[in-house]
C-alpha cells in the first residue's frame, strides 16, 4: 500500500524555515503496521535553542523514541519543527516537555520518550528526560518502568 504523498507538505519541496517555535510544521502519515509494536528512533545532534534569560545559545542532542499507533511523524517536518526552536527562548526542561507533548498531541503514540543531552554551559550539563505511555494500557506501565529505571 502506497503512502498518501499528497497529504505531506514539506517532503520534496523547497525548505522554508520558521523563525520561532512552530508546531504547525509537524506532519504525519499513516502507519502501515499499527498492529505491530516497534520502535521508531530519531536523533538530532545539532539542536539549538536560546536561554530565555541571557539569550545565549544552548546546544543539545535530542533523542526521540516512540512506539507508533495509527499516525507517524514525517521526518523532514520533525527536522523543521526542531529547527524552529533555534531562535526560541526556553529552559532545557521546557524544550523536552514541549517536544514530547507536541508529538503526543500530533500522533497519539502508544509510547514516547524524549531526552535532551545539553552541552555544558557554566560547567554543568543538563540531561532532561520525559516520557508518556497511553493511560490504561500496557504502555502506561512501560512508561512507569522506564521512568523508574532511567539514568
Amino acid at each position: 500500500m502506497a503512502r498518501n504523498r499528497e497529504e505531506l507538505q514539506a517532503l520534496g519541496r523547497e525548505t522554508a524555515y520558521s523563525q520561532d517555535y512552530d508546531p504547525g510544521v509537524l506532519e504525519t502519515f499513516e502507519n502501515q503496521h499499527p498492529d505491530n509494536d516497534y520502535w521508531v528512533r530519531f536523533n538530532c545532534p545539532e539542536f539549538t535553542t536560546l536561554c530565555p534569560i541571557t539569550g545565549q545559545p544552548d546546544f543539545a542532542e535530542i533523542r526521540i523514541s516512540y512506539i507508533p499507533d495509527r499516525r507517524m511523524v514525517e521526518s523532514k517536518s520533525l527536522k523543521l519543527y526542531l529547527f524552529s526552536f533555534r531562535s526560541h527562548g526556553d529552559f532545557h526542561e521546557d524544550c523536552i516537555n514541549t517536544i514530547m507533548k507536541d508529538l503526543v498531541k500530533l500522533m497519539d503514540p502508544k509510547y514516547i520518550e524524549v531526552t535532551g543531552f545539553f552541552s555544558p554551559r557554566g560547567g554543568i550539563s543538563i540531561y532532561p528526560y520525559a516520557n508518556y505511555g497511553r493511560p490504561g494500557t500496557k504502555y502506561e506501565a512501560l512508561a512507569q518502568q522506564r521512568f523508574a529505571t532511567h539514568e
